[in-house]
């Protein structure tokens, strides 16, 4: 869809769609799946293109650019393979627009151009063994030690955390009553001694997939805290809002690769002497995936526009997230029924595609969770 876009942004949605197309084809998503291999040399290529710098001010070496443009930049790299849209969207927001917001000037300085140039990449440390959808229960904690503090504790989930530089970590400062008091946020070096890192073993997601992270005495100095002491709660939920907008655009490009492989298969695989899709039980499938489909491009553009305007809410952010994850999920499910027993077949780009999308209503916050949210902002 080009509504809504000015002329530079599909100059640079064509661009970026040529430069993956020969970088990123599905045969090569397909070996990074299948080799539990990260996408570098694709990352690496978008980061030589200058893409990594989409968002940060020209002062860091960036081009200035627009939620808008982030959502289109990460539809095409979704589509092409979604490890890789993730792997861009968690530099994006947590060594990116988080710092860029809430850093010091030295922070910025130390770490946004190497986010720009692809040579730093980020994590983020928030879930817990016993902290989940309930976020803000967390018991990692950091204390006073010298001139910095001393962080203890247990992270699961922590996606990429085995490639990244820097792992934005959310921990516990002080007990101050609410349980969203008392949470400060630092940028921790994965390299600083202490910390443990093991591989989950997970259903999709195995190009780069997620870890367990052990934190054992770690030493980081006062300059690793971003924004105040025991107020980085509002911090971890002003980089969810951005999380959304990143992983929706990321997963409705995915989406949209299987609703077209499955629809090339529809018009070629013929069954009682017909393409399977002239049978009206297909042809309404594909009905139903277009609906999904425009409805969750519609709500990528505007929550984007409301973002850019300062007027995105949490009920705004609750929806996006719900609805496109949902959609993702089905659309994967219904592809692979439409291929049949070839969507099933490992060999075959279908099954990667439905693994994949099954983390979408469970990670990032669960589809229960945006339901409760959507629910409490209107008086319920």
């Amino acid at each position: 869809m080009n509504f809504g876009l000015t002329s530079e942004q599909q100059a640079m949605r064509d661009h970026v769609r040529a430069l993956l197309d020969d970088v990123c084809s599905m045969e090569y998503a397909a070996r990074c799946d299948e080799t539990h291999t990260p996408p570098r040399e694709a990352f690496d290529a978008l980061a030589r293109n200058g893409w990594l710098g989409l968002i940060a001010p020209e002062a860091y070496g960036g081009a200035g650019g627009t939620p808008t443009d982030l959502a289109l930049l990460l539809e095409e790299t979704g589509s092409h393979f979604e490890e890789l849209g993730l792997w861009l969207f968690r530099n994006f927001t947590y060594g990116c627009y988080a710092v860029l917001k809430h850093g010091t000037p030295e922070q910025k300085q130390r770490i946004v151009p190497g986010v720009v140039k692809g040579e730093l990449s980020f994590a983020f440390g928030l879930t817990e063994p016993d902290s989940g959808s309930d976020a803000a229960a967390l018991k990692t904690r950091a204390v006073a030690h010298g001139d910095g503090f001393l962080i203890n504790g247990r992270k699961v989930f922590t996606s990429g955390m085995d490639i990244s530089d820097y792992v934005l970590l959310p921990v516990r400062t002080n007990d101050l009553g609410r349980k969203q008091l008392g949470i400060s946020t630092f940028l921790v070096d994965t390299r600083t001694p202490g910390i443990e890192i093991r591989k989950i073993p997970t259903l999709g997601q195995h190009a780069i997939g997620t870890t367990e992270v052990t934190y054992t005495d770690v030493r980081v100095p006062g300059s690793a805290l971003l924004g105040e002491l025991d107020k980085g709660w509002a911090i971890c939920e002003d980089t969810l809002r951005y999380e959304r907008l990143c992983l929706s655009a990321a997963r409705i490009g995915a989406a949209r690769r299987a609703f077209e492989y499955a629809l090339e298969y529809a018009k070629t695989r013929y069954q009682f002497g017909k393409p399977i899709g002239s049978f009206q039980v297909t042809q309404h499938k594909f009905a139903d995936m277009k609906v999904m489909l425009d409805t969750s491009q519609t709500m990528i553009r505007r929550y984007a526009w409301l973002m850019e305007n300062g007027q995105a809410e949490r009920a705004d952010t609750a929806v996006i997230k719900y609805y496109i994850a949902e959609s993702y999920k089905t659309i994967a499910d219904m592809c692979l029924q439409i291929l049949g027993g070839y969507g099933y077949c490992m060999e075959y780009p279908m099954q990667r595609f439905y693994r994949d999308s099954r983390l979408a209503t469970i990670g990032g916050g669960t589809s229960e969770i945006q339901k409760n949210i959507i629910a409490a902002t209107l008086g319920l």
